[in-house]
């Protein structure tokens, strides 16, 4: 299947195929069964992943073939009109997955694992992956090919960006049993290890570095690697006074974000979701 995505996304033809248009919707039925994706685990790496280039063109190559039909269940209450490769992604009761009613949307070829809550309104783009027991929170954005891993909570209004070009960009990775709060913004390939908290508002992305006041370290991303939030760390949005010049003079501070601490028993009670909910 790499082979035929890579022929089929390196050389467009005039027309489609039926060929080309099974191997697509075989390809999206791996994205959805979660045996393909967008990147994945990579011990041999220093940010611990690797970018799955065939993958990500697959995704395009699905934009490329598809045609814009009308979708509307309702044309005149709710129009929907998208490309015909890229419907709803069909969801069964044996899948065990909860999409609470209220206005969600999940695009066909991304996985969704089991105990899966969707608060409403929420949307997951294709090429997603979101682990089991993770619960995406309403008006949650997980971006296209964004990976999020098990047991985790996406709060209300957070926004995880995605990202299908360049084919190389590795995408917002969000590993096991991470609390990402109301209106955070993950962005540009950042890696947030397992375990870690990102407080209410926190915004991580390549231009800003991230202060650890615990371990007297900086971490900021380079032009070959991601910024990497460290395991268990705790990061909630801080400034930093401007140093030099007119900004000085001013008083003017800019916006950073600051691990304050790494997770302990008194943060697990705190954040602790709530087993009744699931």
């Amino acid at each position: 299947m790499e082979k035929q995505i890579e022929a089929l996304f390196d050389a467009k033809p005039a027309r489609y195929t039926e060929q080309d248009q099974r191997l697509f919707c075989a390809f999206k039925q791996e994205l959805n069964a979660g045996r393909v994706r967008s990147a994945e685990p990579d011990s041999s790496r220093s940010s611990g992943w690797r970018t799955n280039v065939w993958v990500k063109k697959g995704i395009l190559v699905g934009f490329r073939m598809g045609t814009i039909v009308d979708m509307s269940l309702d044309p005149a209450k709710q129009p929907f009109f998208d490309k015909d490769t890229y419907p709803v992604r069909r969801i069964v009761a044996g899948d065990g997955v909860r999409i609470v009613p209220g206005g969600s949307s999940i695009r066909d070829g991304c996985y969704i694992g089991r105990d899966v809550v969707c608060m409403p309104p929420m949307y997951v783009n294709a090429g997603a992956y979101v682990g089991d027991g993770t619960m995406v929170d309403s008006h949650a954005l997980v971006g296209s090919c964004a990976q999020i891993g098990r047991h985790c909570h996406i709060s209300a209004g957070a926004q995880i960006g995605g990202v299908l070009e360049p084919v190389g960009a590795l995408p917002v990775i969000i590993e096991d049993d991470v609390l990402v709060g109301g209106n955070c913004g993950v962005y540009e390939g950042t890696i947030v290890k397992r375990r870690a908290v990102l407080g209410t508002g926190t915004i991580l992305n390549r231009s800003t570095p991230l202060y650890d006041l615990v371990r007297g370290e900086v971490y900021a991303a380079t032009e070959s690697e991601p910024l990497v939030v460290p395991e268990e760390a705790v990061v909630v949005a801080g400034s930093r006074a401007l140093s030099r010049g007119t900004g000085k003079d001013w008083g003017i501070s800019l916006y950073t974000p600051v691990i304050v601490k790494y997770r302990d028993a008194k943060t697990d009670t705190k954040i602790r979701l709530e087993d009744l909910l699931r």
